[in-house]
Parts: C-alpha cells; structure tokens; sequence
C-alpha cells in the first residue's frame, strides 16, 4: 500500500474519530474539485447543494472507506454517484412536465441566430451538455472535460470499458445535433 493510502486511511480515521479540522481538511483539499464535477454535472443553481449532501454522505459513510483507492477518488465516486442520482431524479420530473408542453405546438424557446462570440458558444455547450441524458453526460464529463481514459471512467462508474466508449461515442454524437440546432 503507498503513502498516500496509509495518510488517507489516517485522515478517514480521524474524522471518524471526530476530529473536526481533520473533516475541514479534507474539505478543502477536495471541494474545489467536486464543486466543478457537480457544477458540470447539474448546473451552477445545484452544485451548491450537491458538494453539501456529497460531504454529508462523505461524513455519513466513511465507515465504509477500505482505503483500497485513495480518499479524493472514494469522495469523486460517491459525488459522481449522487450527481447521477440527482440528475435521474430530476429527468423524471422534467419528463412529466415537459410531456404536455411536448403536445402543445409552442415556438421555439432557442433563437436560430446567435451572436458568433466564444461565449454564446461555451453557453450553448453548456446546455446541450446538460440536456444529454445522465449517463452520457457522465462519460462525456468524465472524459472529455476531465481527462479521465475509459478504464478510469469505467471504474468510477461501475460499468464495463466498452460501454464508456460507447456512451462517449452517443453523447458526442448528441451534441453535435443539439449544437446545429
């Protein structure tokens, strides 16, 4: 086991022991990072709220911390598992609300012309991002924006290497279509 597991499994232990600045330094050593995973999983309203239930859950189960991984990718896992439960949650409610309005023959909401600027178009992505389902925004996130290869996207979220590449393959070709729109 290296260093860090052994510093990690300590750290682990003194929280759970109830050392309070042990807790704050895990929190600042990792809530930047989970800040941007939940800002571009669910949005900039959410992520606020989702770093706090991911260190809720993080004060919760870390119990369950073997110190097999270290710490920051345990606490990555458990806010990748929330942002996706967040987002499966919050697609359910969408589908109700969004299927009367589907019936209803309303104008666009998005204008066809848009202003050439870099940052138009970096809202425009960030949209079509988000309107990807969860588990191709995951792997597109993962990969894509934050350099993990497909194995390490596989990992983090439990599924086989094969279906991250096919989920990245989908949700690049999702975002082209909701991009030419």
């Amino acid at each position: 086991m290296s260093d860090i597991g052994i510093g990690d499994r300590e750290l682990a232990a003194r929280c759970l022991a109830g050392d309070r600045e042990a807790f704050e330094g895990l929190y600042r050593q990792h809530a930047h990072r989970l800040y941007n995973l939940a800002y571009r999983m669910a949005g900039s309203t959410e992520a606020d709220d989702l770093l706090q239930d991911v260190f809720l859950q993080a004060y919760r189960k870390l119990g369950s911390y073997k110190g097999e991984s270290s710490l920051g990718t345990w606490l990555y896992r458990l806010a990748m598992n929330l942002c996706l439960d967040h987002l499966r949650s919050r697609q359910g409610k969408m589908a109700l609300v969004t299927d009367s309005l589907d019936q209803e023959d309303a104008a666009p909401v998005v204008s066809q012309e848009r202003p050439a600027e870099a940052n138009a178009a970096r809202l425009d992505l960030e949209q079509a991002i988000g309107a990807l389902p969860p588990s191709y925004r995951a792997t597109f996130v993962l990969h894509d924006v934050e350099g993990y290869q497909h194995d390490e996207v596989a990992k983090l979220l439990g599924i086989a290497e094969g279906s991250s590449k096919s989920l990245l393959h989908k949700a690049r070709l999702r975002l082209r279509t909701l991009l030419e729109r």
